[in-house]
C-alpha cells in the first residue's frame, strides 16, 4: 500500500483498517448492511476522519461500497458478483504464471517448495475439520504469492493481490457449504510440480480449476447467494 492511501492517524488508521477489512471478509459486517458511523466508531473506537478513510479504501478494494448520500455499505454478496471475480481472477492468474515461470529461477523454485511444505503440513494437522483459519489463510496466500512472485509487472501483481483478497469472503462462504472436504493439499502439490517442471499449459489449466471451482461448489451448494437485485444474505 502507498504511502499516500494510508488511512488518517497512521499505526492507528492502518490497524482499523486491518480490522474492518478481516471483518467484512469473515462476515462479521454483515454483506449488505449499511455501515453506521456511530456503531463503527463503537466498534473499533477511533475518529469519524479514521473511520471515513478506512471505508474509502475498502471502497477501492471492492469490499464496501458508497452510496451517495445514503452512505457506506458492506458489499453485498451475489452471484454476479462471484462469478465476476472468478472470471477476473482467471485472466490474471493465468497471465501471471505464464510471466512467473519465464523469468522464475532457483530460489524462486526453492520459495515455492518451502512455501508448500508449510501449507501442506498445516493441512495434514487440521485434516477433514479444515476450513479457514488466520494460519491457514496466511500459508495460503503465502504459497499462491510465491507461485506468481517472478511476474515482472508490479501492476499485474497489484490488481492480481487485489483481486484474491476480494476472493476471501468467497473462499470463506464455500468452506462453509462445502459438503466434503476438498483435497486442497493434491490441488496445490499439482500446481507446484507443474510450475517447477515449466509446463506454462497446464499450470495455467490447473490454476483455473483450482479458482473456478470454489464458484461452483457456491452456486451448488450455497443457497445464501442470492441476485443482487433480491439483496444478499448469508448462507
Amino acid at each position: 500500500m502507498q504511502k499516500s492511501q494510508l488511512p488518517a492517524g497512521g499505526t492507528l488508521g492502518v490497524d482499523v483498517l486491518r480490522r474492518m477489512r478481516e471483518d467484512v471478509i469473515s462476515c462479521v459486517l454483515e454483506p449488505g448492511a449499511k455501515l453506521r458511523f456511530e456503531a463503527l466508531r463503537s466498534m473499533y473506537g477511533v475518529s469519524f476522519s479514521t473511520l471515513r478513510e478506512a471505508l474509502s479504501r475498502l471502497v477501492v478494494e471492492g469490499l464496501v461500497v458508497a452510496e451517495g448520500q445514503r452512505g457506506f455499505f458492506v458489499a453485498p454478496i451475489t452471484e454476479e458478483d462471484l462469478l465476476d471475480i472468478t472470471d477476473a481472477r482467471v485472466v490474471i492468474e493465468r497471465e501471471c504464471i505464464g510471466r512467473s515461470i519465464a523469468r522464475g529461477d532457483a530460489d524462486w523454485k526453492a520459495r515455492i517448495i518451502s512455501a508448500f511444505h508449510r501449507l501442506d503440513r498445516l493441512e495434514e494437522a487440521m485434516g477433514d475439520e479444515l476450513r479457514t483459519s488466520a494460519d491457514w489463510d496466511r500459508l495460503h496466500s503465502e504459497f499462491h504469492d510465491r507461485l506468481v512472485a517472478a511476474t515482472d509487472s508490479p501492476t499485474f501483481r497489484e490488481i492480481r493481490h487485489t483481486l484474491f483478497e476480494r476472493a476471501r469472503r468467497y473462499r470463506r462462504i464455500s468452506a462453509l457449504v462445502r459438503k466434503r472436504p476438498r483435497q486442497k493439499s493434491d490441488e496445490h502439490r499439482m500446481m507446484m510440480e507443474a510450475v517447477l517442471s515449466g509446463d506454462v499449459e497446464l499450470s495455467q489449466a490447473l490454476v483455473e480449476r483450482h479458482i473456478r471451482e470454489i464458484a461452483q461448489n457456491i452456486i451448488r451448494n450455497g443457497l445464501g447467494i442470492v441476485r443482487e437485485e433480491e439483496g444478499a444474505r448469508l448462507p
